[in-house]
């Protein structure tokens, strides 16, 4: 059972549309799949552009800091991709300053407020809308309307890459937001998605760089539905596939519903046998764990009870783990998964096993259905 925060299981029928045979991608039939993907996907974004990348989530991270910084970016660091925003700029001599905090501790509002008004040169802000290397949920649409009452040409980058598809974003005010294949989007990795606001599409527009991850090259082209380069043929067909069916089966609400009650169940259900929930705001994407025993833990899931969840990086590496709520997450998986941890920590002398965590789950499940 894999219940990693990415990738995530690929459901079958979507494994079935992506194992037809192959079609080029220059042709009027792929053109109307790409033509009839970006119409879900702008559902799903809400935003007024987007465009598709053949790559992972990073090169749409790349994308944007090359296209849309001019002068200085700041960069929000509360984790490991928060982290890879600064080390592009690094990569590209691109300007700019980051806010650094623990990977357990949102970004404060009013220390972003802070430091744009002491820097004029700011001109992007670079943050994670769920830090996925602790699971923390940064507080984006309140920093995003507070830097537009100081400066509405200041471009804010979100990394929604576990977060689209996981809730829904109100993005009144940001002017990108990136996602990824391999998420809540249930795809196999390998295709990126940039929603972008207007504004975002004119400054690009007038800023754009580079070759393969030119933004303004393809727009152009992704607006006649077709790609500069190479498409991703097979992850689109299967991009396609997986929107309609969320589209009919209650619709993206729903699945923003269902998702935010599974992670509630969850974390209810591992605080009621004593877990310690690691980051001050969790996120709806994951639940995580910090522990010291989480190396034991893991490996008794993997290797006892067939289930898959990720551990953390770096300096808590060995001190969290981390289940996955993206996707079509059945709640029976759900409940396997919290109540091998009890089992897990009965055999490890944490505590006894008395089945509170998969009671605290359904109770907390069919209470909020």
């Amino acid at each position: 059972m894999l219940l990693t925060p990415g990738p995530t299981p690929v459901p079958e029928f979507v494994r079935k549309a992506m194992a037809d045979v192959t079609i080029h991608h220059r042709t009027p039939e792929f053109e109307k799949i790409f033509e009839e993907t970006r119409e879900l996907l702008f559902e799903l974004f809400g935003m007024d552009e987007v465009v598709m990348l053949a790559s992972s989530g990073s090169g749409a991270m790349e994308a944007c800091v090359t296209n849309l910084t001019k002068k200085k970016a700041l960069t929000i660091n509360s984790g490991k991709f928060g982290e890879r925003f600064g080390k592009i700029c690094k990569a590209f001599n691109i300007e700019y300053t980051e806010i650094k905090n623990e990977w357990n501790t949102p970004v404060s509002v009013d220390a972003v407020v802070e430091t744009i008004k002491n820097d004029s040169d700011i001109d992007s802000v670079y943050i994670q809308i769920c830090e996925s290397a602790g699971g923390l949920r940064h507080p984006v649409e309140e920093l995003a309307a507070e830097i537009k009452k100081i400066n509405k040409d200041i471009t804010i980058v979100a990394d929604g890459i576990t977060a689209i598809g996981v809730e829904k974003i109100d993005t009144t005010n940001i002017d990108a937001v990136i996602t990824g294949s391999q998420k809540a989007l249930m795809l196999p990795p390998g295709l990126a998605i940039i929603g972008l606001s207007n504004a975002a599409v004119s400054k690009i527009e007038e800023n754009a760089k580079g070759f393969y991850f030119n933004l303004a090259t393809e727009i152009k082209k992704q607006r006649t539905n077709t790609t500069a380069w190479t498409a991703a043929t097979t992850l689109i067909i299967g991009l396609k596939e997986i929107l309609a069916y969320i589209k009919a089966n209650g619709g993206f609400e729903t699945l923003y519903a269902n998702t935010a009650l599974r992670a509630e169940a969850t974390r209810e259900a591992l605080k009621a046998i004593g877990c310690e929930i690691y980051p001050q705001t969790p996120a709806n994407a994951m639940t995580t764990i910090y522990t010291e025993n989480a190396p034991q833990i893991r490996k008794l899931l993997k290797t006892k009870y067939n289930v898959n969840i990720a551990g953390g990086q770096d300096h808590i590496k060995t001190s969290i783990y981390r289940i996955n709520h993206m996707g079509l997450v059945e709640d029976y998986e759900a409940t396997w998964a919290v109540n091998a941890i009890e089992l897990a920590m009965d055999e490890l002398n944490i505590r006894s096993f008395d089945g509170t965590a998969s009671k605290i789950f359904s109770q907390t499940m069919f209470k909020g259905k």
